[in-house]
């Protein structure tokens, strides 16, 4: 009979944010290569288009990264001051960037030739993005407290939003109807504009009596849906319903400092915010719960993922752009192989490879230089699979070295799944008395730290007790004559009374709320 490994059995685990597959899919993103600007990173956007470039504003001029190889492969520079908010259509073949000067520029990314200006605002402009669904049209927001929405083919403005009373540094075109245009405002508002009338159809903020700040609105955010928006203003996150007119539904306030920055994942299931913290969190949509936090070494001012979900790119204050990299999934990479897998399990492989292969049960394949027969078509092939490696205390176990198995598992590294499942291997071939026994102070040591870490962990604490009361057994003789295993055997000691005032209250607790849920349930009865 062949010897059977030992089972590792899988304990439950809690569902810390670090264990949890979210927080495991997110650090994901790691290896962040670092790029030094000359000045404050103030925007970054992924092009929609494949290969999905980056386009990053920092001082007077716009870069295009290749996301590869996270090298420059376009600058564009012919701003006369800081440029602002550069922006890749959805095709990827225009890119839109104002400046402190008022000017607007749209540019050919490949020649980066300059293919029309507008300047109309005479202070800075802050936020020029192409509308997605209305590729001609650009909205752009300015410190004039006006936002215009620009027809590209004949250079005009096509309209003005003048309600706003201060700055207005963020806006964003709808997704779903080519007419709304959504800015957010120093004057600590939110407003939803119609492009045909030109006028305010929702305030959101103090100004139109809902629930808000006097804090400066520093970024919005619209869901593809849009009937729902976000909000950022100082530390607080502001969710607001635009069907229900403009009402906040939900108020989160994780940052210590103001959220500079927001973006959705390629299907808006997961949102992203970016602080002066000096953080960027990830919320899930559908609780608005964090549910992975990531730390970068300066203030955050902007942020993007890539469409593809392979890239997060947060440029900082102190003029550092970090980009962290996700490898996708052979699954993810090779869907269309999947598909073309799928494909050849139906039979359709004759119309892939033009019939080049024999049917099955007939003619020869070669081999080694020779002709070997198929065989007849009902036959089966078994398949030769390899015989799995034992592991080190598998092998030790088999050969019966029940204390230098024991030996092997006690080691810093090794689980303590491992370690137990073993143990429990020995308690059941009677061996771990053997494993045990002529044990000197160096190699007693490992198993009473083992013993005083895991008095306490659930789930191996009876497994514990049972071991404890062996080595006591078997030690006590010795007690006196090595002053570290007196110290495990009294920290042992002073861990097992400390749970067991533990267990004791909480068997009180427990009491009092069965006498509570009892006195609940009878009133309850009496009522009915």
């Amino acid at each position: 009979m062949d010897y059977q490994p030992v089972i590792v059995k899988a304990h439950p685990r809690s569902s810390s944010s670090k264990s949890s597959p979210e927080s495991r899919y997110w650090r994901q993103f790691k290896h962040p290569v670092f790029v030094k600007e000359y000045a404050p990173v103030t925007s970054v956007h992924f092009s929609p288009a494949k290969p999905h470039r980056y386009a990053v504003t920092a001082a007077t001029r716009v870069q295009l990264y290749a996301p590869r190889t996270q090298k420059v492969t376009k600058t564009i520079s012919r701003f006369k001051d800081i440029a602002r908010s550069g922006s890749i259509r959805q095709d990827g073949k225009l890119l839109v960037a104002g400046d402190d000067t008022g000017l607007i520029q749209v540019f050919d990314i490949n020649s980066r030739a300059i293919l029309r200006t507008f300047d109309s605002h005479k202070q800075p402009v802050h936020v020029t993005k192409f509308s997605s669904l209305a590729p001609t049209q650009v909205l752009s927001c300015s410190d004039d407290t006006t936002a215009k929405v620009w027809d590209v083919p004949t250079q005009s403005c096509i309209t003005t939003f003048m309600s706003h009373t201060d700055y207005v540094r963020s806006g964003q075109a709808s997704t779903t109807n080519p007419n709304l245009y959504l800015t957010g405002s120093y004057d600590a508002t939110m407003r939803l504009f119609d492009f045909r009338s030109g006028q305010c159809e929702i305030v959101m903020g103090p100004v139109g009596g809902n629930t808000g700040t006097n804090a400066p609105v520093e970024q919005v955010l619209m869901f593809p849906s849009g009937t729902v928006a976000v909000s950022s203003a100082g530390p607080i996150l502001r969710v607001w319903d635009l069907v229900a007119g403009g009402r906040c539904v939900r108020a989160l306030s994780n940052h210590q400092k103001t959220v500079t920055a927001l973006a959705f994942d390629s299907h808006a299931s997961r949102l992203l915010t970016g602080g002066l913290d000096q953080m960027v969190k990830v919320y899930d949509v559908s609780t608005y719960k964090v549910v992975h936090t990531m730390r970068y070494p300066a203030p955050v001012l902007c942020l993007a993922i890539s469409p593809d979900e392979t890239h997060i790119a947060a440029g900082m204050s102190d003029g550092t752009l970090s980009v962290r990299r996700r490898n996708p999934k052979a699954s993810e990479a090779q869907s269309d192989a999947s598909l073309a897998a799928a494909a050849l399990r139906s039979g359709a492989y004759e119309s892939f490879l033009g019939g080049s292969l024999p049917t099955i049960g007939h003619g020869t394949i070669k081999e080694k230089g020779r002709a070997k027969p198929l065989g007849d078509a009902n036959e089966f092939r078994i398949e030769s699979r390899r015989a799995k490696r034992l592991k080190g205390y598998d092998k030790l176990l088999k050969s019966f070295k029940y204390s230098a198995a024991l030996d092997s598992v006690l080691r810093k590294h090794v689980p303590p799944t491992t370690t137990f499942a073993l143990i429990q291997e020995l308690i059941h071939r009677d061996g771990l008395r053997i494993a045990l026994a002529g044990r000197d102070d160096v190699l007693l040591e490992p198993v009473l730290r083992v013993l005083v870490k895991y008095v306490t962990d659930p789930r191996f604490g009876e497994m514990v007790c049972d071991v404890a009361g062996l080595v006591i057994q078997m030690y006590t003789p010795i007690l006196g004559q090595s002053p570290l295993i007196d110290t495990l055997f009294l920290r042992l000691r002073k861990k097992v009374l400390a749970e067991l005032r533990f267990q004791k209250e909480v068997r009180r607790t427990k009491g009092a709320l069965d006498m509570i849920f009892s006195a609940v349930a009878a009133t309850t009865a009496s009522v009915r």
